[in-house]
């Protein structure tokens, strides 16, 4: 199995068992090694006193994101520090998409810039996620 087949595979693996993700809405539109792109489309119930996009379901795709591109190398990855810069409001209707990409990893710890862009192309938030290689695989490979 090379490693884009890989990748696609622990991603179908994660994708079962994601509730979150899944109850959201989102959609994974790609998968790579170190690289997933995940978008979500803003619901009136995802929308704040301002009429905006509450912070937390953007915070909450870039995250989904940032998961399905650390764990894409079939190591169970988890996340131990995040941050988050919001750029621009996101309205209800808008499809915001995340772009997760790996920018190093070294031993276990990694790092990872997600964009998050509405359907226009305009930066809506950058998120960027340290991670933490823990015990474990998300699939079996066969010798």
């Amino acid at each position: 199995m090379d490693k884009q087949e890989l990748a696609e595979a622990v991603a179908a693996s994660m994708w079962e068992e994601d509730e979150a993700t899944r109850a959201l809405g989102m959609t994974l539109d790609e998968i790579a090694p170190g690289r997933a792109v995940i978008s979500m489309k803003i619901l009136e119930r995802m929308t704040n006193g301002h009429k905006t996009c509450h912070g937390g379901y953007i915070f909450t795709l870039a995250d989904s994101a940032f998961a399905f591109a650390c764990n894409s190398h079939n190591q169970r990855v988890v996340a131990f520090q995040c941050s988050i810069t919001y750029l621009a409001p996101a309205f209800e209707d808008d499809v915001l998409t995340a772009t997760a990409e790996e920018i190093t990893v070294q031993g276990r710890s990694g790092v990872y810039d997600i964009h998050v862009c509405n359907q226009d192309g305009a930066r809506i938030a950058e998120f960027r996620g340290n991670s933490r290689t823990i015990k474990g695989t998300h699939i079996e490979l066969s010798s």
